[in-house]
């Protein structure tokens, strides 16, 4: 179920980051920013697959759970949550290459928990077990519940006042 048009304020820190509604129609547009922010880390493990990768991402694209990032102007990714039962569910965060490592997914991930924790709930998201973002969450405050063939599950605790 998604999150009723959670606030897109970023915190402080952020503040060069803002994140912008997405439409329907940009579906196109953010498969192939998930492809480009993905592609190297499944070829690395022979899963490379856009077919795959269209089926896969069709079947949890919400347009109202779903923000682009922008970084002074530019679309740089997207990120994507919604209330699950008992934690908010972060289903995307894709930054372009180009862009990683410079703190745009970790001021995203300040806005994510805010979001859950103003929810009182824990954020769950899973990794492709190859993949350089399992190190991100690790280091975002994530622990490891569950791994499965190919990929990882990680919860980050409430961090109630």
């Amino acid at each position: 179920m998604p999150m009723a048009n959670p606030p897109t304020t970023l915190p402080p820190k952020a503040s060069t980051i803002t994140l912008g509604p997405v439409e329907a129609a940009d579906f196109e547009a953010l498969l192939a920013l998930r492809i480009e922010a993905m592609r190297e880390s499944l070829e690395r493990i022979g899963r490379f697959d856009p077919a795959r990768a269209r089926e896969r991402f069709r079947t949890t694209f919400d347009p109202q759970a779903t923000r682009y990032i922008e970084v002074g102007g530019p679309r740089v990714g997207f990120v994507a949550i919604r209330r699950a039962d008992a934690h908010v569910v972060l289903d995307h965060l894709y930054i372009r290459p180009g862009h990683q490592g410079q703190g745009v997914g970790a001021g995203v991930l300040q806005w994510v928990f805010a979001q859950a924790d103003a929810l009182r709930l824990p954020v769950r998201v899973g990794a492709l077990r190859e993949s350089d973002s399992n190190r991100f969450y690790l280091h975002h405050g994530f622990r490891l519940v569950e791994q499965a063939e190919f990929d990882n599950d990680y919860l980050r605790p409430c961090n109630l006042p």
